[in-house]
C-alpha cells in the first residue's frame, strides 16, 4: 500500500474541478454556415451544465487565417468572424458563469500567425529594422545566404520541412510550426508586455483562467545556434528563461484570482515540476497518462509519477484521456497499440470499436476518480472514435508537413452529432470537416434517452464526483489487488476499482455500489476492461 497526499485548498476551485474542452470550430454551428460558433456553444450551455462541468477551455476563438486551426492569432482582441464577435465571448462567459461554469481561454506564446500587425510591419520595414526584432530573423548561410541561419528540426512531429522561410529582401525568419506561424522574441521587453495585456484584457472580461499553448517552446538561445542532440540547455525547449515570464504572468493572473494550465511537454520529472512552483503555473497537462497504454502496471506507475512530480510544488495533478491533437480514445483503447505517440501515427490502423468503447468507459471512471482536475474534450462524453477522413479532405498542416504520411488530428475534430435525425446530426450546416457515416449514431438526443449510454456514465460520473466530497483533489491510497487490477482508495470510504486482468474479478469488501463502467457478472464480479466506483 502507498499514499499520496497533495496539499488542498478550500476555495481553490481548479485543484478539483472537471474542466471541458471546446473546439469551438467543430462543436455546434448556431448559423448554418458549416463551422461551430459561439452562437451554437450559448445554445449547448444548458447541455453542459446538466453534464456537470465546472469550466470551458475554448481553443483559440481569436482572429485567425486558420492555417493552424486558430493557432496562428492574427489579433487577441478580435474574436475570428467566423466564431462571432468580441460581445458574444462576453455574453457567452456570463452565461456560463451564470450556470455555475467557468471560461478558460487559449494564449499561444511561442508564435503569431503572419497575417499578425507586428509580422506584417517587420515584413514591410526590411533587413536590420526594429520592427524585426520582434521575431527572430536572420541572414541566412551560405556565400550568397541562400541556407537557413541553422538546422533546428519542426516542432510538427515526422516533418521534412524546414523552420526558416526566406524573404525577397534575403533575411530568413524562424517558425518552429508552419510558415504562416512565426516564432516571437521573447527576449524583447514589448513581446512581454504585449502578452501582459493580452491577459489583462482576458481577465478583465471575466475569464476564469488560461491555457498556455507549447509553453516549454516560447524562450530561444539568442545565438541560435545548431541543434545538438542532447546538449543542455537546449536551444529551443524548457530555457531557464522561461521562468521570468512565467512568474510575471502569475503576479497578473493574482490579481483576478485567475490561473494557468501549462501545455508541458517534458520528459525530465524534476524540471517539469518547475513550472508548477508556487509563483508559477497553477496546474500542467499530464501527458505520461494521455499516452500510457491500457496496462495495469503502467497505468499504476503513470499514476504513482504524476503524484510524486506534482507533491514537491503542492500542485494538483491533472488527468486527461484525449484532446484535439490526438486520437480519440474510443479508436486508441480498441487497437493493438494502445498507447499514442505521434510518430506512429498511420493511415489504415485497424481498431475494435467495441472493445475500445469498453475500455473508454472504464478509463472515464479511472481519471475521474483520481486525486486532481480532469480534462474532458468534447465528444468523449458521447463515446466518438476517431474518423477517417479522406484524403481530399484533410485540412491539417500536421499532414501535409510529413509529406502524406501522417493522416494529421482532423479525425478527432470532427463535429459533433447533436440530433440524430437531424440534417448534419444536428451539427448545423454543412460541415467543414465531413462526418463519417453512422455519425448519427452517437448523437447526443439519443444517448440523453439511453441509461446504458456513454453520455448517461459520464452525466452519474460527474454528478457523484460533485457531490461525494472525497473525490477531487485529495490523497490516495493503493489497495491490495490481484495482478492486472488496480484498487485505490480516496477519503469517506469511497474507492476504485479497475480490471485489465483478462478474467473476471472479485470486488473488495464495500457496502455500495455507486457505479459500474460495465454490468458485473452473474456472481458479482467485476469483468475485465470494466471499472467501479465503491463504498467501502
Amino acid at each position: 500500500m502507498g499514499q499520496h497526499s497533495p496539499a488542498r485548498t478550500q476555495g481553490e476551485w481548479w485543484r478539483s474541478a472537471v474542466i471541458y474542452q471546446v473546439y469551438v470550430r467543430s462543436f455546434a454551428d448556431g448559423d448554418g454556415d458549416g463551422t461551430g460558433d459561439l452562437a451554437g456553444v450559448r445554445a449547448r450551455l444548458p447541455y453542459l451544465a446538466e453534464l456537470g462541468v465546472d469550466a470551458l477551455w475554448f481553443n483559440p476563438w481569436y482572429l485567425s487565417p486558420m492555417a493552424d486551426g486558430g493557432y496562428d492569432v492574427a489579433d487577441y482582441r478580435v474574436i475570428d468572424p467566423s466564431f462571432g464577435t468580441l460581445a458574444e465571448a462576453e455574453k457567452l462567459v456570463a452565461e456560463a458563469r451564470e450556470l455555475g461554469i467557468r471560461t478558460l481561454v487559449d494564449i499561444v506564446p511561442n508564435h503569431v500567425s503572419d497575417q499578425h500587425a507586428w509580422f506584417r510591419a517587420a515584413v514591410a520595414a526590411g533587413p536590420g529594422s526594429p520592427e524585426r526584432e520582434l521575431f527572430h530573423f536572420r541572414p541566412g548561410r551560405g556565400e550568397h545566404g541562400e541556407l537557413p541561419p541553422n538546422d533546428w528540426p519542426s516542432q510538427f512531429v515526422g516533418s521534412t520541412e524546414p523552420v526558416w522561410t526566406r524573404l525577397p529582401d534575403g533575411d530568413w525568419y524562424l517558425h518552429l510550426f508552419t510558415p504562416e506561424q512565426p516564432d516571437l522574441n521573447w527576449a524583447h521587453p514589448a513581446v512581454r508586455q504585449e502578452h501582459e495585456d493580452v491577459l489583462r484584457f482576458w481577465f478583465e472580461r471575466g475569464v476564469a483562467g488560461v491555457r498556455i499553448d507549447s509553453a516549454a517552446l516560447p524562450a530561444k538561445d539568442p545565438d541560435l545556434p545548431d541543434f545538438v542532440e542532447g546538449r543542455d540547455p537546449h536551444p529551443f525547449v524548457d530555457r531557464d528563461e522561461l521562468h521570468d515570464i512565467y512568474r510575471a504572468w502569475r503576479a497578473v493572473a493574482d490579481d483576478y484570482d485567475g490561473i494557468f494550465v501549462g501545455e508541458v511537454w517534458l520528459p525530465d520529472t524534476e524540471r517539469f515540476a518547475r513550472y508548477l512552483r508556487p509563483d508559477e503555473l497553477h496546474t500542467a497537462f499530464n501527458f505520461s497518462f494521455l499516452s500510457c497504454p491500457w496496462d495495469a502496471a503502467r497505468l499504476r506507475t503513470s499514476i504513482d509519477e504524476t503524484l510524486a512530480e506534482h507533491a514537491p510544488v503542492g500542485a494538483p495533478a491533472t488527468w486527461v484521456l484525449c484532446n484535439h491533437d490526438v486520437t480519440r480514445t474510443v479508436t486508441r483503447y480498441g487497437r493493438e497499440d494502445t498507447g499514442f505517440d505521434f510518430a506512429t501515427k498511420a493511415f489504415g490502423t485497424p481498431a475494435d470499436p467495441a472493445l475500445g468503447t469498453r475500455r473508454a468507459r472504464a478509463a472515464a471512471l479511472l481519471s475521474l476518480a483520481l486525486p486532481g482536475a480532469v480534462y474532458v474534450y468534447q465528444g468523449e462524453e458521447l463515446g466518438l472514435p476517431e474518423a477517417e477522413i479522406p484524403r481530399d479532405r484533410i485540412q491539417d498542416p500536421m499532414h501535409f508537413r510529413s509529406g502524406g504520411t501522417d493522416p494529421g488530428r482532423d479525425g478527432c475534430r470532427v463535429p459533433l452529432p447533436w440530433h440524430g435525425d437531424a440534417p448534419h446530426a444536428g451539427f448545423g450546416g454543412d460541415p467543414w470537416l465531413p462526418q463519417p457515416t453512422g455519425w448519427s449514431a452517437y448523437a447526443a438526443d439519443h444517448q440523453a434517452a439511453d441509461p446504458g449510454s456513454m453520455l448517461a456514465l459520464y452525466r452519474q460520473a460527474l454528478a457523484l464526483r460533485r457531490t461525494e466530497p472525497g473525490f477531487g483533489d485529495g490523497p490516495l491510497t493503493w489497495l491490495p489487488a490481484p495482478n492486472g487490477v488496480l484498487a485505490f482508495a480516496r477519503t469517506d470510504g469511497l474507492c476504485c476499482v479497475l480490471n485489465l486482468s483478462g478474467k473476471p474479478a472479485e470486488l473488495p469488501a464495500h457496502s455500495e455500489l455507486l457505479l459500474t463502467s460495465g454490468r458485473l457478472d452473474t456472481e458479482g464480479r467485476l469483468p475485465q476492461d470494466t471499472a467501479a466506483w465503491l463504498r467501502a
